[in-house]
């Protein structure tokens, strides 16, 4: 990529932004108090951004954008109120505990409601390497974003573009509450994506590529990314679909993680206290092959979703969420916790970074052990039944024989149910894909149903 030096090394006022936002939110405590509030919380935060985007060699939007938040909430015994604001002027914000304080005094004691625990808090603060602001500047963005689609567009194949794109943003943000933590964080995004189109008519397909990384450095080469989203989408030409019946269905890597997300929706403490998860009291049951183990590593340096604490303050550390194919704990914040007689798990505000482990070799590797069944790289639609686990979705990919791919496929759906299809893995690849905070290879399910012309 290109080293402009004046992207790299330029003002940061981050820290002095952090410790403004550290002052408001010591500020609203304390009006909160003051108002009688027994207990209070406040949330800061601050981003800044900008997003090109650019379609068959012509500028289509420059955007820049910058958005701060202020959200309080205060606790009367059980009874909860909360409030947000975006305006720093301090009559806005006294204004804005009184609403909250307001709120509070007229709902119904919550007997799970309050602050987390004092003794939860984290106490340590660790560089977890989450900052790395790019000062990209428009006409050096548009530059990038151009480059990545002319890569894709010089294949002969490529007969149209839905466009480029090229994104960075930062975020500020503090988290204080009546126990006398406080914690600050920052941390930057950043990412160049490609979408394109092959073929013409009834016969066009889509397809496109993206790179995503807290750290510029980390981005693939943007030229390299239009033509991966050429090679993606060429290779969906002429697909066909398949006779419907029972087959082995591997999950590329960059679909695999939606498996994840299924599981962690069902273990998390909202679904389970309403009692809408068809994984309700699974702690301690096996789910996986015995082999299958997921961690989270909360304080991984470098991490897409790294933190010493979680949304309440509450420290975190590596533990596992599935150990040799059983599930070990739910995923909770105080609240659901306390709802189910639990203990949070320093989830409040979700999961941070997830690592499957994996048990096979690469994305080949996975098609040789399969031998002959169906590669997904596409899933469509929304057909996941959380409450009994009912799979059924959309889907486009390979046709796979003998441990190569045959031929493109569409129009199909692949079925089964959640429960099943974890029993069912055979394989997890280490083909990772890093754009997630849910790492994880291909996931091999050993049999599904797909459903396509008869």
């Amino acid at each position: 990529m290109d080293t402009n030096p004046t992207e790299t090394h330029f003002s940061d006022d981050s820290l002095q932004r952090l410790e403004q936002l550290a002052g408001i939110s010591q500020r609203l405590l304390e009006k909160a108090r003051a108002l009688g509030a027994s207990q209070a919380e406040v949330s800061c935060s601050e981003d800044r951004g900008m997003d090109v985007n650019v379609r068959l060699g012509e500028v289509e939007t420059v955007e820049s954008t910058h958005d701060r938040g202020i959200a309080v909430t205060v606790y009367f015994g059980q009874r909860k109120g909360s409030a947000s604001t975006a305006d720093l002027q301090e009559s806005s914000l006294e204004a804005t505990v009184a609403q909250a304080c307001a709120i509070a005094r007229h709902t119904e004691d919550d007997e799970a409601a309050g602050l987390a625990d004092a003794a939860l808090m984290a106490r340590d603060f660790p560089d977890l390497d989450t900052w790395h602001p790019w000062a990209l500047d428009a006409r050096h963005a548009v530059d990038l974003a151009l480059a990545c689609e002319a890569a894709g567009r010089a294949d002969a194949r490529i007969a149209n573009s839905d466009g480029a794109s090229v994104a960075t943003a930062q975020s500020l943000s503090v988290y204080a509450n009546s126990h006398g933590f406080i914690g600050r964080e920052r941390s930057s995004h950043h990412s160049i994506g490609c979408a394109l189109i092959a073929g013409q008519g009834d016969g066009m397909q889509r397809d496109g590529w993206y790179s995503s990384a807290i750290a510029r450095a980390d981005l693939q080469d943007p030229e390299a990314i239009g033509r991966r989203a050429a090679e993606r989408t060429v290779a969906r030409l002429q697909p066909r679909s398949l006779p419907t019946g029972q087959v082995p269905v591997l999950f590329a890597a960059e679909v695999a993680r939606s498996l994840i997300g299924h599981l962690l929706s069902a273990v998390s403490g909202g679904a389970l206290y309403r009692r809408a998860s068809f994984l309700l009291d699974s702690a301690g049951t096996q789910l996986f092959p015995d082999w299958f183990a997921i961690d989270e590593r909360p304080l991984l340096r470098h991490g897409l979703r790294s933190s010493a604490f979680d949304g309440e303050g509450v420290a975190t550390r590596d533990s596992a969420l599935v150990s040799g194919g059983v599930l070990q704990r739910y995923i909770l914040g105080s609240y659901s916790a306390r709802r189910l007689g639990l203990q949070t798990t320093a989830n409040a505000g979700g999961v941070h970074n997830l690592a499957v482990a994996a048990n096979a070799g690469d994305l080949q590797s996975m098609l040789s052990g399969m031998g002959t069944g169906l590669l997904v790289t596409e899933l469509m639609g929304q057909g996941v039944n959380g409450v009994t686990g009912d799979y059924s979705r959309g889907a486009g990919g390979f046709w796979v024989e003998n441990g190569q791919i045959a031929w493109p496929v569409d129009g199909i759906t692949i079925a089964g149910n959640l429960k099943q299809m974890f029993a069912g893995i055979e394989a997890v690849g280490s083909d990772v894909d890093r754009r997630s905070h849910v790492s994880t290879g291909s996931i091999l399910v050993g049999r599904m149903t797909v459903a396509g012309d008869d």
